[in-house]
């Protein structure tokens, strides 16, 4: 299944409006199909309005909305560029998310690592240090792991809505690190990831609440076996 990824991400930087590469993800929620972002031909991820989050009448914590292909992906290396505007009618609190889910098992729990674009220039410094996000889908999610362990899964980086942004993440074991716009030193570590070290699965493209996001160049290179 993997080669089957592979091929399919040396492929996408080449699909035209129209085709069916949609056909080749599972959706969760969201809305798949082919686009030209910036002059590049790429992938649109959306979803519906009436999913948006009412703060209101719940807590905000994250969901699994989220594009993937079912690969069989344990560790390694995964890189997308992506990019992530607000939706015309995204609430108040939407941040442009966007993100990775990856190890998504049968019963659908995975590792994210997501961003907030708009978080990175915000006035409040606080604020501005939730802009690179690590949960755990479902018991791990950023609320739970902000509340019990502060500041220490998420951090800021320069980063924005409107642009493309390259996101390399290599996953060894519970250990990620996220290399951001082609730097050779991580943005972003976690050396005690949630789930366990030998779960594998799926890997897609996840967002949240009033974002519209597209990506391409997604490449998934499995770490070579001992």
């Amino acid at each position: 299944m993997i080669k089957t990824a592979l091929l399919f991400a040396a492929m996408l930087p080449g699909l035209a409006a129209g085709q069916d590469a949609p056909a080749s993800f599972n959706l969760s929620g969201v809305s798949l199909r082919p686009s030209i972002y910036q002059g590049a031909t790429a992938m649109e991820v959306r979803m519906p309005p009436a999913s948006y989050q009412d703060p209101a009448r719940e807590a905000l914590a994250d969901r699994n909305f989220m594009a993937w292909l079912p690969v069989d992906f344990g560790d390694g290396t995964i890189e997308v560029d992506v990019a992530s505007d607000l939706a015309p009618d995204a609430p108040a609190y939407a941040r442009g998310f966007v993100g990775l889910a990856f190890r998504i098992d049968a019963r659908g729990s995975f590792e994210n690592l997501y961003l907030r674009p708009t978080n990175s220039s915000a006035p409040d410094q606080v604020r501005r240090n939730h802009t690179i996000q690590y949960a755990a889908y479902p018991d791990f999610r950023f609320d739970g792991l902000r509340s019990q362990f502060p500041e220490k899964y998420e951090t800021w980086a320069d980063i924005g809505t409107g642009r493309w942004m390259h996101l390399r993440v290599v996953i060894a074991g519970t250990t990620l690190r996220l290399y951001l716009d082609g730097s050779p030193r991580p943005a972003f570590i976690v050396d005690d990831m949630k789930l366990p070290a030998t779960q594998r699965g799926g890997v897609g493209i996840w967002i949240e609440s009033g974002t519209v996001a597209h990506f391409k160049n997604l490449r998934i290179v499995p770490a070579a076996k001992p």
